[in-house]
């Protein structure tokens, strides 16, 4: 489904804030609260919205460490595969398979280094995995969440 510009601020409005009211939405792109409601009700039923969460950052949950580990794949090991086989781990925040030499890409939060190094070498040890390729971050500089049509034509 493809959001109109009505929908797409009402979901910018919502990836700020989710706890923001439908009469504070409303206020922001000219619509009453029923029918802010009425829209954000239609976009969960059709798939749009997938749900509602809440932020935390990680350094709050003892998460000091964060870092992208590149996974080289033995064989023909299919997406489906690499994500069963990360899916237990709790450090593990996204992965993505991508183009390029690497078969996927991991983000990874650990308490320290030590811990980061241990959940690298588990990740390593998995059976498809041939090889890895790791990098820490520094500094996070930029994180965007929620973003819409019109984020993405103003840059």
């Amino acid at each position: 489904m493809r959001l109109n510009d009505l929908d797409e601020r009402i979901v910018h409005a919502l990836g700020e804030d989710a706890r923001r009211s439908y009469a504070d939405i409303g206020s922001l792109v000219g619509l009453s609260a029923p029918a802010v409601k009425r829209r954000v009700d239609r976009l969960r039923a059709e798939g749009a919205i997938t749900g509602f969460t809440v932020r935390v950052d990680p350094a709050a949950l003892g998460w000091q460490t964060e870092g992208f580990i590149e996974i080289y794949c033995s064989g023909n090991t299919s997406p489906e595969a690499i994500q069963r086989g990360l899916e237990h781990f709790p450090e593990v925040v996204a992965a993505s398979t991508v183009t390029g030499e690497a078969d996927a890409v991991v983000q990874v939060f650990a308490a320290d280094m030590r811990h980061f190094e241990q959940v690298l070498e588990r990740i390593a040890g998995e059976p498809y995995v041939e090889r890895t390729k790791s990098v820490l971050v520094l500094s996070p500089l930029l994180r965007r969440y929620g973003l819409t049509r019109q984020d993405a034509s103003s840059q």
